[in-house]
């Protein structure tokens, strides 16, 4: 067997809430990651994450089943709020989650300091795209683990890993961001929430729906982010996908919707030195967690029996494309054969 082979690469998947936890677990996750019902994770949407009560029973759950669990403290608190991150923290520490994946340095550094024992994990949010800032982190906070930003080729990747002795987790599969995490304000900009500090990308506070004479037509903050014909799918709005009029032509300006799934490449993926992939989606309904989830088990393991001949069968993809946003998918950054 290879080392390729031999090397067990972590499935992480999103929950948010218990009914997702269960379907990833159901499906054979090793590490399901949620986050508290407010703004110090970067899902703090109406409807989900969880309480206290439902992240005990929701790790109960977990250890029956021998998996891990993590909590998602990955946004950015202000002078006048940081006493609800340290205090999350503290519970994050008090009911034994598995590790904490934090963005903001001085929430690390209290980590470190308070909760000697509690592992840390940089969130994308940390936007860490260098060995050099990993190993700051590292360095400086103990973290043992970097979920890496969605801009980085393999080459880069490749080149990364092998300058630090950080685990490094890299998204496979789910919905795209164009901007670097962590530095993205077009949110803030059309809602004066930031999604760093607050913990959501257009948040539903200011999202409507209206049909009209031209079309179901979504708005954010009253900002008009696209218009959809009859029977067309209507998306979530968010400023980067949306259909804009730019010089008499109207189309997806800065990102078309579609979802990264990288699949094909999980060979070369673990051939780079890669720890963990990270399915993202804590926004999905459970029934999106339980097929993705059972589709990248099935994969990760033919992956493990058998390096050499890994290909991604068509059933895979076909169960993926179904939930795909825009029904379409792409490699994103990871491909580049320019580089």
């Amino acid at each position: 067997m290879t080392e390729t082979a031999s090397r067990k690469i972590e499935l992480v998947c999103p929950a948010g809430g218990l009914p997702s936890l269960k379907a990833a677990v159901d499906n054979g996750a090793d590490c399901v990651y949620f986050g508290f019902k407010d703004a110090t994770n970067a899902r703090n949407f109406t409807g989900l994450n969880f309480d206290l009560d439902q992240i005990r029973e929701g790790i109960a759950y977990a250890r029956q089943h021998g998996r891990k669990v993590l909590v998602a403290l990955n946004t950015y608190p202000l002078k006048a709020n940081q006493k609800s991150w340290t205090a999350a923290i503290d519970h994050a520490a008090e009911l034994g989650v598995d590790a904490a994946i934090m963005a903001d340095p001085a929430l690390m550094a209290y980590a470190a300091r308070v909760h000697p024992a509690l592992r840390l994990h940089l969130s994308v949010q940390g936007s860490a795209t260098s060995h050099e800032a990993i190993n700051f982190y590292h360095e400086r906070f103990g973290i043992q683990r970097a979920v890496l930003p969605r801009v980085l080729s393999l080459a880069q990747i490749e080149q990364l890993a092998a300058n630090t002795q950080v685990e490094i987790e890299v998204f496979g599969f789910g919905g795209l961001c164009v901007m670097v995490e962590g530095r993205c304000a077009l949110s803030a900009y059309a809602t004066g929430q930031s999604p760093n500090c607050q913990g959501a990308c257009s948040p539903d506070a200011f999202v409507r729906w209206e049909q009209t004479p031209r079309g179901m037509e979504t708005r954010l903050n009253g900002i008009l982010i696209d218009r959809y014909a009859d029977g067309e799918r209507a998306s979530y709005p968010t400023l980067c996908k949306g259909r804009f009029a730019v010089r008499d032509e109207t189309y997806y300006a800065i990102e078309e919707p579609a979802s990264l799934n990288a699949l094909e490449m999980l060979p070369a993926l673990a051939g780079a030195g890669i720890s963990a992939i990270k399915i993202e989606g804590r926004q999905r309904n459970p029934a999106y967690v339980g097929q993705v989830t059972k589709v990248w088990r099935a994969a990760l393991d033919a992956l493990a029996r058998n390096a050499e001949n890994f290909a991604a069968q068509d059933a895979w993809m076909t169960e993926l494309n179904k939930v795909s946003e825009g029904q379409s998918y792409t490699l994103g950054a990871y491909y580049r054969p320019w580089k």
